[in-house]
C-alpha cells in the first residue's frame, strides 16, 4: 500500500489526510468540486455573517470524522477490512452531493419531490460507472444493504459523522460557541455490540451534551426566525418565477435554472429524463443570486420587489406562535400589501407565507443511541441519562409561522 496522500488544512479539525487513490480521486471529483460553490447553511449568514462554509467543507470534515471513528472502533478490537474502511469514508464523503443551492428551497419550488437524498444515490450510481466499479461497496454501506450495518449508523444515523461535524463545523463559523460539541470525545467512546453502534457509559455526559447542543442549534440557527423568514421569501421568488416562465415572459436565467423555471419536473421526470440530472449539477447558489440580481428589475412588479428584497436583505417581517395562523390574520395582511404595494390580492399572497416546523431532537424510533455498560449491559440513552431533559428531547415541538412583507405606514 502507498502511503502517499494529501494534506488540508480545516479550521475546525486542524491538518485532515486524505490518501492518494481513490478518496482522492472522489474529493477531486467534479461533483464533490462543485459543493465548494453551495453554502452549507443555505441563508443562515443573514443572520450569523461568519457563516459562509460550503458544503465541500463539512464532506471533508465528515470525512475525518470517520478515519478516526474506523482508527477508534479497530483499536477496541472491531474487525474492519481495508476495504471497507476505505468504502465507508468514500459514502460520508459523498453523502451530501445531491444537494442543490439551498436545499430545501429547491426541493418545494422548482424540483418537486426529489429529496437530495435520492439525488446523492444517482450521482454516486454514476459515478460508479465512470470509476469502473469501485464505489460498489461504499454505495452498499450508504443503502444499508451490507452486512455490518453499524457502518451505515457511521454515515446515516444519531449519532453519524455528518451530524458530528456539521454541528460542530456550524457552531464554528456561526460563532454559536454552545453547540460545539466534543466529538473527538465521543468518538473516543464509541463501540460496536450485536452489530450495532454504542457509547461507554462514561461518554454519557457528552452524548447529553450533544443532543442539547443539537437543539440549540436548531432554533438558534437552522430555524432561525429571520433564517425561515428569508427562505421563505426565496421559496416565493421562485414559485413566482415558475408561473411567469409557462405564460412565456422571458426570464434571465442560466441555462440549468432555466431548463427547472421552464420544465415541470418531478419525481419521474427526475429519473426518466436524464436531462434532470445534466443541469442539476451545473446548478449552484452561483445561479440563484445573479437570477435575483437581474430579476431586481424585472417588469413584474411580484418578482422584482421579492428579488429586490433578497437581494438587499430587506427580509420579511416574521411572527412566531405556538397555535396554527389564523385565516382572518392572514387575510388582512394580505389585503394591507395588496393595498400597499398596488398589487391584486393572489399577487399579494407571494407576501405572505405561514410555515409551521415540528421538529423533536432524539427520536428513539429513529435509531436509538445506546449505553453500554462495563458489564456488557445496554441501555437506551433516554433510560440511561439522569437527564430530564432527554425524555424532553424526545419530544416534538411544533412552531407556527408567519412571514409577510413590512407594510410601511
Amino acid at each position: 500500500m502507498s502511503y502517499e496522500r494529501k494534506i488540508i488544512n480545516d479550521p475546525v479539525f486542524g491538518f485532515i489526510n486524505i490518501p492518494k487513490g481513490l478518496l482522492y480521486d472522489i474529493v477531486r471529483h467534479p461533483l464533490l468540486q462543485r459543493l465548494t460553490r453551495i453554502k452549507q447553511v443555505g441563508l443562515s449568514s443573514v443572520v450569523y455573517p461568519g457563516a459562509q462554509h460550503t458544503r465541500f467543507q463539512h464532506s471533508l470534515g465528515a470525512f475525518h470524522l470517520m478515519s478516526e471513528a474506523i482508527m477508534q472502533l479497530a483499536s477496541k478490537g472491531n474487525f474492519i477490512f481495508d476495504s471497507e474502511s476505505e468504502a465507508v469514508q468514500a459514502a460520508i464523503l459523498l453523502h451530501d452531493i445531491g444537494h442543490g443551492p439551498f436545499s430545501h428551497v429547491l426541493e418545494d419550488t422548482i424540483v418537486k419531490g426529489v429529496s437530495h437524498e435520492e439525488i446523492s444515490l444517482m450521482l454516486m450510481e454514476q459515478m460508479n460507472k465512470d470509476m469502473n466499479g469501485q464505489l460498489s461497496l461504499a454505495i452498499q454501506i450508504f443503502k444499508d444493504e451490507y452486512p455490518k450495518r453499524f457502518l451505515h449508523q457511521l454515515v446515516s444515523g444519531q449519532l453519524d459523522m455528518d451530524r458530528l461535524d456539521y454541528l460542530r463545523r456550524d457552531s464554528f463559523y456561526t460563532g454559536v460557541t454552545e453547540g460545539n460539541i466534543g466529538s473527538a470525545r465521543i468518538i473516543k467512546m464509541l463501540d460496536v455490540a450485536d452489530d450495532h453502534l454504542v457509547v461507554e457509559s462514561k461518554g454519557i455526559y457528552s452524548i447529553e451534551n450533544f443532543l442539547t447542543a443539537r437543539r440549540l442549534m436548531y432554533w438558534q440557527v437552522y430555524l432561525h426566525k429571520t433564517s425561515v423568514a428569508y427562505e421563505r421569501m426565496l421559496i416565493s421568488t421562485l414559485l413566482r418565477a415558475k408561473e411567469l416562465a409557462p405564460k412565456g415572459i422571458e426570464l434571465f436565467a442560466s441555462p440549468a435554472l432555466h431548463f427547472f423555471l421552464y420544465n415541470d419536473i418531478d419525481h419521474t421526470a427526475f429519473y426518466q429524463n436524464p436531462d434532470c440530472l445534466k443541469y442539476f449539477i451545473q446548478l449552484d447558489d452561483n445561479d440563484i443570486w445573479t437570477a435575483l440580481k437581474v430579476w431586481s428589475t424585472h417588469s413584474d412588479k411580484v418578482l422584482s420587489t421579492l428579488s429586490l428584497g433578497m437581494i438587499n436583505r430587506d427580509v420579511f417581517k416574521v411572527e412566531i406562535s405556538s397555535e396554527p395562523i389564523s385565516e382572518d390574520r392572514k387575510k388582512e395582511l394580505t389585503l394591507q400589501i395588496s393595498q400597499q404595494l398596488d398589487i391584486s390580492l393572489s399577487e399579494a399572497s407571494y407576501f405572505v407565507s405561514t410555515p409551521s416546523i415540528e421538529k423533536n431532537m432524539y427520536d428513539p424510533a429513529d435509531d436509538s443511541i445506546d449505553i453500554i455498560y462495563k458489564d456488557g449491559t445496554i441501555k437506551n440513552i433516554a433510560e440511561a441519562s439522569d437527564m430530564l431533559n432527554i425524555s424532553l428531547l424526545s419530544k416534538k415541538v411544533k412552531k407556527y409561522y408567519i412571514c409577510y412583507q413590512r407594510l410601511h405606514r
